[in-house]
C-alpha cells in the first residue's frame, strides 16, 4: 500500500495559480500516477503525477499530465468529466465507508460526489463546488479532442466546507485514506492509472478497499 506523508501550510491561498511556486518552495515533491491495473485491454500510460498540501482549512492538489491527446468536451461542473483528460482524487476518513470522489479535467471542470459505493453517490452543492479555487494550464475554454502530445497542469484548492456533509479530518496526524487517478474514458485511447494498485478484473475506481494512506504532518 502507498503511504504519502502530506505537508501542512498556514492556510489555503487567494489565488489557484499561486499554488505551483508555493509548494514548490516548500519542497513538495510530485507522486507518480502510473499504475496501469488492466494491461491487457488499456496498456496505454502517460505521464502523470501530483503533490499536495493540507492546513485545518482544506486540501491543495497540484496534478501535472503528459499525454499524447487531450480533450475538454465539458465546461459546466457536474458533467461526464471523467470521458475529457481527467484527474481524480477519491478520498475519506480511515474509520469511515462514506468517501469522496473530486474529478476534474483539464480546464478545471469539476464533479464532486460522496458516497459508501459507486451507486447513489449524492452530489456536492454547486454552492460549495464554485468555492473550490481552480488555475488550468491550458485556460478554461473547451475543446474536442487534440490529437497531438500535450503538457498540462490543474490545481485544486478544496476548502474543509466541501466535505460538509461527512467531515473529513483535517488534522495533525490523522491518517486519511485516498486514491488518486487518471482516465480519459472517451479519448480515442482510453486509459485507467491509479495512484495505489487497484487488483479487479475491470475497471473502476470506486474501490476504497484499495485507497493508500496520506498522514498529515505537523509543521
Amino acid at each position: 500500500m502507498n503511504r504519502l506523508s502530506v505537508s501542512r501550510i498556514a492556510s489555503l491561498p487567494a489565488v489557484a495559480a499561486d499554488v505551483p511556486a508555493m509548494l514548490d518552495a516548500l519542497g513538495v515533491a510530485f507522486q507518480p500516477i502510473d499504475t496501469v491495473n488492466w494491461p491487457a485491454e488499456y496498456p496505454y500510460c502517460p505521464e502523470v503525477a501530483f503533490r499536495m498540501a493540507w492546513c485545518p482549512e482544506g486540501l491543495l492538489v497540484h496534478y501535472r499530465v503528459k499525454e499524447q491527446s487531450v480533450r475538454a468536451h465539458y465546461v459546466d461542473d457536474g458533467g461526464r468529466v471523467w470521458t475529457d483528460s481527467c484527474v481524480e482524487c477519491f478520498i475519506r476518513n480511515a474509520d469511515s465507508d462514506i468517501y469522496y470522489n473530486i474529478e476534474c479535467n483539464c480546464i478545471g471542470t469539476l464533479l464532486a460526489a460522496s458516497g459508501d459505493g459507486r451507486h447513489d453517490r449524492v452530489p456536492v452543492a454547486a454552492e460549495l463546488r464554485r468555492d473550490v479555487l481552480r488555475w488550468a494550464s491550458l485556460g478554461g475554454t473547451p475543446f474536442e479532442e487534440r490529437c497531438e502530445p500535450t503538457a498540462w497542469e490543474v490545481v485544486l484548492v478544496i476548502p474543509a466546507a466541501l466535505f460538509v456533509a461527512h467531515p473529513i479530518r483535517l488534522e495533525a496526524g490523522v491518517v486519511l485514506r485516498a486514491n488518486f487517478y487518471k482516465c480519459g474514458d472517451e479519448l480515442s485511447v482510453p486509459h485507467f492509472l491509479s495512484w495505489n494498485p487497484i487488483e479487479v478484473s475491470q475497471p473502476d475506481f470506486h474501490r476504497p478497499e484499495y485507497f493508500g494512506e496520506l498522514e498529515l504532518m505537523p509543521v
